[in-house]
């Protein structure tokens, strides 16, 4: 019996213009080092993960190639992606660059590269359930109340006791989702996540139990709150 491999897929593809900087929000210093960085890092110490597929703008490949996977020794980066017009498009550009190494049965985790705060236990959790389910989709419950609005008038208030923030990672057997993904660019359906793909080819996605500090950095304001959560878990002298 063959051993169930374990790849990741980091798309780094966005231009990042909420957060107002001269240089992509992935390249923006967080606690020492670019931010991509510091959640390739996460991926390159687990024990579970044995390959790291990076999908960046294509023009920025040789500047990543050489300032973050080079500068950082990461082994694992086995190969960079030219990412494609939306978040989806770039998954799935790395999604056929892996196809040759996988078979359906083994697991792909897909990851923010801007959510730098995963911790190896979320990533460890989120492949054993992928394991034996449709997908493993790491959440949080919702703090506030949520309003649904149309028009500028609210229109009902959801019940905040089942509904869940999404978070990443997020992961599947490569099989489920390759072909959820195959599916969607056939009928020209544009997701709001990866899970969101395998929800409408009836597969089912269980959560796991996210972690409120695991944000994704999109606007100035997440990056201090950021380095905030790195200088309380950091100990001195480390980066």
């Amino acid at each position: 019996m063959n051993r169930m491999k374990t790849f990741a897929l980091i798309p780094a593809a966005g231009m990042g213009k909420r957060m107002g900087a001269s240089i992509n929000k992935q390249y923006l210093e967080l606690h020492g080092l670019p931010i991509v960085a510091r959640t390739i890092a996460v991926f390159e110490h687990s024990p579970d993960i044995e390959a790291i597929y990076l999908v960046i703008p294509e023009a920025e490949i040789p500047y990543c190639r050489e300032h973050v996977v080079a500068a950082c020794g990461f082994s694992k980066v086995v190969e960079i992606v030219p990412g494609g017009r939306e978040r989806q498009n770039s998954v799935m550009n790395g999604l056929r660059a892996m196809r040759p190494h996988l078979t359906n049965d083994d697991v792909v985790v897909i990851h923010d590269g801007v959510r730098p705060l995963v911790t190896p236990e979320l990533l460890r959790e989120s492949i054993a359930v992928a394991r034996h389910n449709d997908g493993a989709l790491v959440a949080v419950p919702v703090k506030d109340t949520i309003k649904t609005v149309r028009d500028g008038i609210v229109v009902n208030t959801p019940d905040r006791n089942s509904l869940w923030q999404a978070q990443t990672p997020q992961s599947f057997r490569f099989g489920t989702i390759y072909d959820a993904h195959l599916a969607a660019d056939r009928d020209g359906f544009i997701g709001t996540d990866d899970a969101s793909l395998v929800e409408r080819c009836g597969g089912t996605i269980r959560i796991v139990p996210g972690d409120y500090r695991n944000i994704k950095i999109t606007t100035p304001e997440d990056l201090i709150l950021a380095e905030s959560f790195l200088a309380v878990s950091t100990p001195k002298g480390e980066n």
